[in-house]
């Protein structure tokens, strides 16, 4: 027996007869019978007495009717697995996030999410904001952390967090003993820059034309990281999201405010056609505790 066979039988059974259950099954009536009769040879006893044409069930079809409904029921239960394996990627989350945010808040909800769900694969990067969206945006990934200078055609956002810049410095730079750090005290200074796209750096640059302040800029970098290394390595200083050294992965370097108050802007970004499933709905609820652990301020 095969499964095309018992459908075939059970669509007889359903419509009332081979002409029914052709039109049923998208194919022509002589296939219908091909198969009918293919399977009461393998069971061994007439399905159906041909009456004037009509097909009438024996008593045998109506005993074995019964048995493929019940079998029926189990594959619809298949079906319907399967199509819950789809939803959630077959117990795989897909997640992508911009650096500022990947190196520490990310990777904490991910502990969190894996605790509580130690059967599901968690495929993870860190790349630009750009990326990002466009991993979100082709559906490769279920959730993106991005900058807000992204293009937000084709995704579905919600800003994330508005965190204030912090400054940051060698340990032993002359500006450490500041409580707080202005545009006048960087005048002159050596400067670790973000990208020129990125919205904090374009704020900074209409900070430093208003207060009239030309900084020394020696690297520019899409990455924050990348800026509280090279300050902790005596490089400069620069301004990067307080998530970066939230958790103190980085020694050596000094944090201090930064007025007039300039701040990031993340956004979660998910699909346009995504599944919101009981997965990413939890995943996505451990990035928000993580955050709000982090305390860090707006």
């Amino acid at each position: 027996m095969n499964l095309r066979d018992i459908d075939v039988f059970h669509a007889i059974m359903t419509s009332g007869g081979a002409g029914a259950a052709a039109a049923l099954l998208d194919t022509s009536q002589p296939a219908i019978s091909r198969s009918l009769a293919k399977l009461e040879a393998e069971l061994g006893f007439s399905l159906f007495d041909r009456i004037r044409g009509r097909l009438v069930p024996t008593r045998e079809a109506q005993l074995f009717h019964a048995e493929v409904k019940a079998n029926l029921v189990g594959l619809d239960r298949l079906k319907l697995r399967a199509a819950q394996i789809k939803e959630v990627g077959a117990g795989t989350i897909r997640v992508a996030s911009l650096s500022a945010l990947g190196h520490g808040l990310v990777p904490r909800a991910i502990t969190a999410f894996s605790r509580k769900h130690p059967q599901v694969r968690i495929s993870y990067q860190v790349r630009t904001s750009n990326v990002v969206r466009d991993l979100v945006a082709s559906g490769s990934f279920d959730i993106g952390l991005a900058a807000d200078e992204i293009d937000t055609n084709g995704v579905l956002h919600t800003v994330f967090t508005t965190p204030r810049a912090v400054c940051v410095m060698p340990r032993q730079h002359p500006l450490a003993s500041r409580g707080v750090i202005t545009p006048a005290d960087l005048s002159g200074e050596s400067f670790l820059a973000l990208a020129p796209e990125d919205t904090v750096r374009l704020a900074m640059d209409k900070i430093f034309a208003d207060y009239r302040v030309q900084p020394r800029i020696l690297v520019e970098t899409p990455y924050g990281v990348t800026i509280a290394i090279l300050a902790a390595q005596g490089l400069g200083l620069g301004l990067v999201n307080p998530f970066i050294i939230a958790d103190q992965m980085i020694q050596g370097i000094a944090v201090r405010p930064f007025e007039p108050a300039v701040h990031f802007r993340a956004l979660l970004l998910r699909p346009p056609d995504g599944v919101n499933s009981g997965l990413v709905s939890d995943f996505v609820a451990e990035l928000y505790a993580i955050r709000n652990a982090f305390a860090v301020a707006d």
